[in-house]
């Protein structure tokens, strides 16, 4: 028993050293890792067998991947940047090995390799110049067939603020934008600048420096006219100035410039109506008047075409509309309101002049009145208590006489009386009279002054409400006791009264001219 037990087992282990040389394997590298590589990396090794012969290799799987495989075993690759997206960051590739002998055996593996993504930076390519104009808003931006992201990363691009002239601004998106001064353009004819940048890709962040050439255009441009306000239509009223600043400015230099004007479709617009300041700095100053437009024609258009010429006889223009409306003669109007404003306040001087005098000759009446109290009297006799009456014989030398008496009590009483209570008028009248008088005056006083200070500026006098307070200076002025007064119908003329002496009488009278 132990015999036999002895031959099966020498029997199997024949067996299977027999079965292991019938299947030939094939032998890979073992390190851990081997079959992980990134893009762009080099990997290469030979493939051997289990055998002694040496078989015929080949390989499935690997068509548009640029892998090197012979029929000896050896393999490389170098995997391309855009094998993996960058959403993945990573890609498995198969590949089976076969292997062929003459006496007909095979063998075969499938092995994977895992691709990882590597991010590139940014490329940047030699960039286009950027020509830029005098005193005018250049934009440059960066093209993008130039600079790009070879894994399609988005990108930002950062300026080099040391490399920035003044006033120059690049934003992250490529725009770069600046409108050289008048010096800055001079020196850029001299020299030209560049202006470095950066670009950078995300996430991963990866740079790449790059820079632009700036140079002076070498387009020979016309100039430029900058109008402000900047508006193709101004609308305004005869009484009303237009006022327009005008810049020149040339894209090939200030210096380039030789003259400026404008035509205008109306010779009635003067030629002086342009102002030089500088040779690029120009002002319109004009003011239609009240005669350009009339009650049938209200509206008048004009056509203004301002034009700038360079030495080389490049010539730019630009054209605006000026609507000229008819507009009410404010001179004339204020002429008009200040002869009502001042012809109100004579009335009233006039009329305080006359209750002046007036008050004067009614207080000298009232003075003879009260001395006529003291040398007139009349006497006044009355019967009192009458007893009786009897006749009363007196011896007289003439017999013939006879007298008669009365008898009983009688009262004899001496008084005195006014004067004007007897001649001439009441003196209850006079006070009357000069009681009005007095009251009259002090309203007239009080609403001109009043009407004087409210009106003294001529805007004021331009509303409605002057009208109004004519009025009732005019009802104050023609109060009907003045009839009672019985004044002088020929009072002084009222265009004897001058202005000083309304302002006499009115303090605040004034002719205002603003």
């Amino acid at each position: 028993m132990r015999y036999f037990f002895c031959s099966v087992v020498v029997v199997c282990i024949i067996w299977s050293k027999s079965f292991s040389q019938s299947e030939p394997q094939l032998i890979f590298p073992d390190s851990i890792g081997w079959n992980v590589l990134n893009e762009n990396q080099n990997i290469s090794f030979w493939v051997k067998t289990t055998e002694d012969r040496i078989p015929v290799f080949s390989i499935e799987g690997i068509e548009n991947l640029n892998i090197h495989f012979d029929s000896l075993g050896n393999f490389s690759w170098k995997p391309s940047y855009d094998l993996v997206d960058r959403v993945q960051r990573s890609k498995d590739f198969s590949f089976v090995f076969r292997a062929t002998w003459r006496n007909g055996k095979r063998a075969s593996k499938t092995v994977t390799f895992t691709v990882n993504h590597v991010n590139r930076p940014p490329v940047v390519e030699e960039i286009p110049a950027f020509y830029v104009k005098q005193s005018s808003l250049n934009s440059y931006q960066i093209p993008g067939d130039f600079v790009f992201d070879p894994d399609g990363d988005p990108i930002i691009i950062k300026s080099v603020q040391s490399q920035l002239p003044e006033g120059a601004n690049l934003n992250s998106q490529g725009l770069l934008t600046w409108s050289p001064s008048r010096s800055q353009f001079s020196s850029l004819k001299k020299d030209a600048i560049y202006i470095d940048f950066i670009v950078q890709d995300q996430p991963d962040k990866a740079e790449t420096k790059g820079r632009i050439r700036v140079a002076p255009t070498q387009l020979d441009l016309p100039p430029e006219i900058l109008i402000l306000p900047a508006d193709s239509l101004f609308s305004i009223k005869e009484d009303e100035p237009l006022n327009l600043k005008l810049y020149i400015s040339d894209p090939n230099g200030d210096d380039n410039i030789r003259s400026a004007g404008f035509i205008g479709s109306d010779t009635r617009i003067p030629s002086g109506a342009l102002k030089e300041n500088t040779q690029l700095q120009y002002e319109f100053i004009w003011l239609p008047g009240y005669e350009f437009a009339d009650d049938i024609k209200k509206v008048v258009d004009v056509n203004l075409t301002f034009y700038a010429v360079d030495k080389s006889n490049n010539r730019s223009q630009k054209k605006i509309k000026v609507r000229v409306n008819d507009a009410e003669n404010m001179l004339k109007k204020d002429a008009h309101l200040f002869q009502k404003y001042r012809s109100n306040l004579v009335d009233a001087a006039m009329l305080i002049q006359q209750l002046d005098a007036n008050q004067k000759k009614l207080n000298q009446e009232y003075k003879k009145a009260r001395k006529g109290k003291k040398h007139r009297s009349i006497l006044n006799a009355s019967l009192g208590a009458v007893t009786g009456l009897s006749p009363v014989v007196i011896e007289t030398p003439d017999q013939s006489k006879i007298v008669s008496g009365v008898g009983g009590t009688t009262v004899l009483t001496l008084g005195t009386l006014e004067a004007t209570e007897v001649i001439g008028r009441s003196k209850e009248s006079i006070m009357e009279r000069i009681k009005n008088g007095i009251e009259i005056r002090n309203r007239v006083q009080a609403s001109g002054d009043e009407f004087a200070r409210k009106y003294v500026l001529k805007s004021a006098r331009r509303n409605a409400e002057f009208d109004k307070d004519i009025e009732k200076l005019r009802a104050v002025l023609n109060d009907q006791r003045i009839v009672l007064l019985e004044l002088d119908s020929f009072a002084r003329n009222p265009s004897k009264i001058d202005d000083k002496e309304i302002k006499r009488h009115f303090v605040d009278y004034g002719e205002d001219t603003r």
